[in-house]
């Protein structure tokens, strides 16, 4: 029976999660919400269909284990360094959303301890939505999304830093813990226990890791692949539990650091990380089948954890902000991409949960808070730019608002940085003959070229020759992403019989719909196919053979130049449909607005 609450589990929670997911999609909304209303539906406090939730709490285990491992796979000290400015900024607006939630829930009457785990739980900001918020604003890639993303960075590290002492500052039964003297040996206890688990996953880890991914990867087996990075997250994950006494979350973290920081971090992303999504899927589940609904009958909790992420973190965040002397629209994009809460919020409860900290009345507002809080974030996400143009309808204040100019405004990592603009950006996917060519005259025309390609031999030898080259399945967003398709103006698929190409050109345009995308087929049949797709020319190998015979046989029957030029281009267009008009490497089209 066991295995059969197993399935009913998976594919009950799993379908509640796609149908609701698809609707809130289709209502402009985070899929996030749908899946926390999906644990409602299966959930035991509602009627109908009700799913084991301790096996769905175990899968969700996975779930975070994955999760801290994509946080940290993306993760780089680089990063960190460029928002070093913006890091003070996130950890004082954390500061002030956790004394926010520590005073709403000390007037309740909550123990102190309960309330400083609430206050941090409310205080850090969803990075799916942020980002999905941003992206649908055209906002992402501008000053005002670098800070915001370069914020829920910080937030994220110092996440998984209280992730790694609350343990410890507040174990299991709280007021059976002893004096401060002991409290503050435990402390250093436990970082001598990090300490040291940091250096051996860095030191041993970082040599190790790194020389088994390149023996898998040598064997060209997609699936050997994607097993190695899943035992990697989560053997250290649960090895950071057993031998060192760290939570698994940041076992997991620096795992992903790790495989982050080698060659092999795209392909890892693009391979592994999907099945990330779909335990990520059933974590949000089971924190939904937590939520009583009950708790609307007394709504005082949730209305005021709601003030708290609606009104005061936002309010914090808008004059850190403009006290730091950005433009006021930055300030309220960054101040309303934050007025959320989200995955992280639900790995710190159920911490202080398991801790025996909360009460389970705790997991109920936060369920009740991130299902308002996302469900409107995109709505008032959309208010930003006519607040901005009322503000500067009053002369005085739009003076005392303005924003100083400044040089690094942007505060975070630009990964065009150093390369150029989009118009002389191109993305090579494949370095056989036909990409060898195309980068070398990419090259001699002042365009800078980034080869995605499978073979790691080549992948190294092109990075000591200087070029940008990423290692990953051209068909994954996060291997595109790295090789800055968004900001390119032109992607040529030169791999031959490259598998699934339409899907490649369709997550391209997904990161970049102004990108110019040239394909190689090796049918003519492929052709209409990678055009749906969203290709703006193709090229077949039958076809190309095919015009190259017929030019030969009518210079070998004596045709002129010009005959030979029609009917070249008459046999073009039988085979491909139409001449080539586009303009491949023309500038593109203007982009989305940008910060004053």
């Amino acid at each position: 029976m066991h295995g059969l609450d197993l399935i009913l589990t998976l594919t009950g929670g799993l379908a509640a999660a796609l149908l609701l997911g698809y609707c809130t999609q289709r209502l402009g909304l985070s899929p996030i919400v749908g899946y926390l209303l999906a644990g409602v539906v299966v959930g035991p406090n509602t009627p109908g269909l009700v799913v084991n939730h301790a096996i769905a709490e175990q899968l969700a285990e996975i779930g975070v284990i994955l999760l801290m491992f994509g946080v940290g796979l993306h993760f780089h000290l680089k990063e960190l360094l460029a928002v070093r400015w913006v890091a003070w900024a996130g950890a004082i607006g954390q500061c002030v959303a956790t004394g926010l939630g520590f005073l709403v829930m000390t007037a309740a009457g909550w123990p102190w301890q309960a309330a400083v785990v609430f206050g941090l739980s409310i205080s850090v900001a969803s990075t799916v939505v942020l980002l999905r918020v941003l992206a649908d604003n055209n906002d992402l890639h501008t000053p005002a999304g670098h800070i915001a993303v370069g914020w829920l960075v910080i937030e994220d590290l110092l996440t998984v830093l209280v992730l790694v002492l609350l343990p410890v500052v507040l174990p299991k039964e709280a007021s059976a813990a002893a004096g401060g003297g002991n409290v503050a040996l435990a402390v250093v206890w436990a970082v001598f226990k990090i300490g040291l688990f940091v250096a051996f996953v860095f030191f041993v880890g970082g040599r190790l890791i790194p020389w088994l991914l390149a023996q898998v990867a040598a064997t060209r087996s997609r699936e050997l692949f994607t097993l190695t990075v899943l035992v990697v997250a989560l053997g250290i994950a649960v090895g950071a539990t057993r031998l060192f006494g760290v939570s698994m979350a940041l076992g997991a973290f620096l795992a992903g650091m790790v495989v982050g920081q080698s060659e092999f971090s795209s392909r890892a992303a693009a391979d592994a990380l999907p099945l990330r999504d779909a335990f990520a899927v059933l974590f949000f589940v089971s924190v939904g089948m937590l939520f009583d609904p009950t708790i609307l009958r007394a709504p005082g909790g949730v209305a005021a954890t709601l003030a708290v992420i609606l009104l005061g973190k936002p309010l914090a965040a808008l004059t850190i902000v403009l006290g730091m002397g950005y433009p006021l629209r930055m300030a309220l994009a960054i101040a309303v991409a934050l007025a959320q809460i989200g995955e992280f919020s639900f790995i710190l409860a159920k911490l202080g949960t398991d801790l025996q900290i909360l009460p389970p009345a705790a997991t109920n507002i936060l369920v009740a808070a991130a299902i308002v809080s996302i469900s409107i974030n995109p709505l008032l996400y959309r208010l930003v730019d006519g607040l901005d143009r009322r503000a500067k309808r009053w002369p005085l204040l739009a003076r005392l608002l303005a924003g100083r100019a400044r040089s690094a405004v942007s505060g975070h990592f630009d990964p065009s940085d150093g390369l150029g603009t989009a118009q002389t950006l191109a993305v090579v996917v494949g370095y056989g003959p036909v990409g060898r060519t195309l980068v070398r005259l990419l090259q001699e025309n002042d365009i800078v070229p980034t080869v995605i390609d499978l073979n790691l031999d080549t992948v190294r030898r092109l990075r000591e020759d200087g070029l940008h080259a990423v290692y990953g399945d051209a068909t994954q967003r996060a291997t595109l992403s790295d090789a800055r398709v968004e900001h390119s103006a032109t992607l040529f698929l030169t791999a031959s019989g490259l598998a699934a190409a339409d899907e490649a050109i369709r997550a391209a345009r997904e990161l970049n719909p102004r990108i110019r995308v040239v394909a190689r087929a090796n049918y003519l049949r492929e052709v209409p196919l990678l055009r749906k797709a969203g290709a703006d020319a193709v090229f077949a190998g039958e076809g190309e053979v095919a015009l190259t015979m017929a030019e030969q046989l009518l210079q070998q029957l004596g045709a002129s130049p010009d005959q030979i030029d029609r009917e070249a281009a008459r046999v073009r267009t039988e085979l491909f449909g139409a001449p080539l008009t586009v303009e491949l490497l023309a500038p593109l089209p203007a982009a989305p607005k940008s910060e004053e």
